[in-house]
């Protein structure tokens, strides 16, 4: 299933039970109803714009659902008969079960006791069902994060040898390790970097080696865990700011990464601005994307592309007598 895809049928999931939790809970702050959802309060209100038009031909506001809001409070005044939560189905039942699975055998996991209760309660809701053989797997090396989940409950420093995409590069470095999880089906580790001075969030799977110092981990006051609802990358207004020029075939990156800005030009052409956490790493992004793509800005970017692109097809220029 595509990325777009996936995100419309997680949409009609999270819009077919939101009638019912708002029943349940007349008068409940958008802010607390985003919280318990995990999501943000922009999806949110989105989500209840949606509703809002849902209906008969026409799609009118208020056709089939309608809601009343007080300040940054929400009601459902008519549900349209959308008064119990949405029932599971065998597959569904079956998925939740291997999903909770998955999550009780993350090494590190805070809340396992819930885990576990949930777990129990769908198994026995799910009958025979539960019983499937189903093998679980945990992403990335199970070795390395039990290695690593270990490192953190002794509150013990790393050496890692870890390989950063954006720069194409393989550095050493010390942590503090904070936290291990998985976010989007890639397990990661939370630490302190000293290196960078600052939290970062480093992908086991690019974790090359690692020894356990004998020192305590010392993560300072401001090292906080990073809120991940919205993704492990998150755009911020320090970041440089790129707009490519797309054709057909390369629109998908709007729907893959967070964009700041997308417009569409002449023909099938889109103009699409995002934030990037260096220009290495948008100059190697620009050029994958193959001639369905050109850089617009910044000035350096497009200076970068132009000069790779041109090295590249002078390597392959024949000779002359």
């Amino acid at each position: 299933m595509s990325g777009g895809a996936r995100n419309s049928a997680d949409r009609l999931a999270r819009l077919l039970n939101l009638v019912p939790y708002l029943l349940a809970r007349p008068g409940i702050a958008i802010a607390e109803a985003a919280a318990d959802l995990g999501v943000s309060e922009k999806q949110l209100r989105e989500d209840l714009e949606l509703l809002w038009v849902c209906g008969l031909p026409g799609y009118g506001p208020g056709d089939l659902i309608d809601m009343a809001f007080d300040g940054d409070r929400v009601t459902i005044t008519y549900d349209a008969g959308i008064d119990r939560p949405l029932r599971l189905t065998p597959d569904e039942a079956l998925a939740l079960v291997v999903a909770l699975r998955l999550l009780a055998e993350t090494p590190g996991l805070a809340n396992r006791d819930a885990v576990d209760r949930a777990l129990a309660k769908i198994e026995n809701a799910a009958g025979e069902l539960a019983d499937a053989p189903v093998a679980v797997r945990l992403p990335g090396n199970s070795d390395r994060l039990v290695a690593l989940s270990g490192a953190v409950e002794r509150r013990r420093a790393l050496r890692i040898t870890y390989y950063t995409a954006t720069r194409d590069e393989t550095t050493d470095r010390v942590v503090d390790p904070m936290r291990v999880l998985v976010v989007s089906g890639h397990a990661y580790l939370e630490a302190w970097c000293r290196r960078a001075e600052a939290v970062r969030m480093f992908r086991v799977d690019r974790i090359d080696a690692m020894t356990e110092l004998d020192e305590p981990a010392a993560p300072p006051p401001q090292a906080q865990p990073t809120d991940v609802r919205e993704g492990i990358f998150q755009p911020t207004a320090d970041l440089p700011l790129i707009t490519v020029r797309v054709g057909r075939a390369a629109r998908w990156i709007t729907e893959y990464y967070p964009c700041e800005r997308v417009t569409r030009g002449p023909g099938e052409e889109w103009l699409v601005s995002l934030r990037v956490t260096d220009l290495d790493w948008a100059r190697r992004f620009v050029l994958g994307l193959g001639p369905d793509a050109v850089a617009v800005s910044p000035p350096e970017l497009v200076a970068a592309v132009r000069d790779q692109a041109t090295a590249a097809l002078q390597a392959y220029a024949v000779p002359t007598a």
